[in-house]
């Protein structure tokens, strides 16, 4: 058997670990497809085909845990019970398949209020056709958008309590495993970066102070789901001169697994729009490598992994423990049924519908 269809158990409470039955995962990737905050028949459909396709693990898109904190008013959301309970077949269908569900919270901070990609606009939407007051560490914008408010000590506050309250409807909704969102520009990797945290109080300045909120989210949401195993997602790099960087990252992914986190998914960039990223096949991969080195827990990479052999060859060099894939996942719903032909692995779990199709 291969390394990438080898299981792998995340969490370290025996009563509510979680086994992955290979560590080929979906990434979350945004949709921008709700009404309201509630998924539909779009996320169901596009969640569980994934499942039937022989995925480990299916993290769902970054769901807001207020409504301010929505990257677009199309987001999905799980500030309310309506939410909650529009999730759970959702992630019942997912588990039905053998796979775990997951879901990412998430709150978008200066990045929120947006127009979805599907549109046919770019930037802030106006308060007047349905935008709302963005909230940030600082009141500095991201490019092309609207100045955020500073939030207060109050402010801040609410936000982990929203965090908290979002993780016991995801649990109660059936998923089984939680990610805090640090990554991609959004309010927690802007509390981390000096290019957009230039506050001089308890949470800004020296990287414990930029890494406080995030800290402070990490207990809240493993205190309000106790046992659920909770990733932490970050960008390892702002690819910018000055900004956050995978040395950071790696001591701060040490600070969160010290607090019960049970696994770093490792991605990189989104802060600022002058980022400078060269991309290419797994050009994510050596900064997974580099956290991986500083923390004692799994390390998932991410970033134009699209074959099988590139994913394994990923895990037997050590750079990572886990394969998250988005595009392929897009391109291919059944990516892990052709991987583990493609590797000749005898996985054991396809559907029996799609057993005609398996190679001999």
């Amino acid at each position: 058997m291969s390394l990438l269809f080898t299981p792998l158990t995340i969490g370290t409470d025996p009563a509510s670990a979680v086994t992955a039955r290979n560590r080929l995962w979906v990434a979350p990737m945004c949709q921008y497809s709700a009404k309201d905050g509630l998924p539909g028949e779009w996320h169901h459909v596009h969640l569980a085909q994934f499942a039937s396709g022989g995925a480990g693990l299916v993290v769902a898109e970054a769901t807001a845990v207020t409504a301010e904190g929505r990257i677009s008013p199309d987001d999905t959301g799980l500030w309310n019970d309506a939410q909650r309970d529009a999730w759970a077949p959702i992630a019942a269908a997912i588990r039905r398949r053998g796979v775990i569900p997951a879901v990412q919270l998430a709150h978008a901070g200066r990045k929120a209020s947006t127009w979805s990609p599907f549109s046919g606009h770019r930037g802030s939407v106006p308060p007047e056709q349905g935008g709302w007051t963005t909230l940030a560490p600082s009141a500095i914008a991201f490019d092309g958008f609207a100045t955020p408010q500073a939030l207060d000590a109050r402010g801040i506050d609410r936000v982990v309590d929203a965090f908290a309250a979002a993780a016991v409807r995801a649990v109660a909704a059936g998923f089984q495993v939680l990610e805090v969102h640090a990554a991609h520009g959004y309010l927690l990797h802007q509390f981390l970066s000096p290019l957009s945290n230039r506050r001089d109080d308890a949470y800004g300045g020296s990287l414990e102070n930029r890494a406080r909120l995030l800290l402070r989210v990490c207990d809240a949401v493993r205190e309000a789901a106790p046992g659920v195993p909770v990733i932490a997602r970050f960008s390892a790099s702002d690819w910018a001169d000055g900004g956050w960087d995978v040395a950071e990252t790696a001591t701060v992914a040490r600070w969160v697994v010290e607090r019960g986190v049970a696994l770093i998914d490792v991605s990189s960039g989104g802060l600022v729009a002058h980022q400078r990223i060269t991309t290419g096949p797994g050009y994510q991969v050596p900064f997974a490598a580099r956290v991986r080195e500083a923390v004692s827990v799994p390390v998932s990479a991410v970033g134009e992994i699209s074959d099988a052999a590139h994913a394994e060859a990923i895990l037997a060099a050590g750079e990572a423990d886990v394969i998250m894939a988005g595009r392929e996942w897009l391109r291919d719903p059944h990516f892990a049924l052709r991987a583990a032909d493609e590797l000749g692995d005898d996985i054991g779990y396809w559907p029996p519908q799609y057993l005609r199709a398996r190679r001999r």
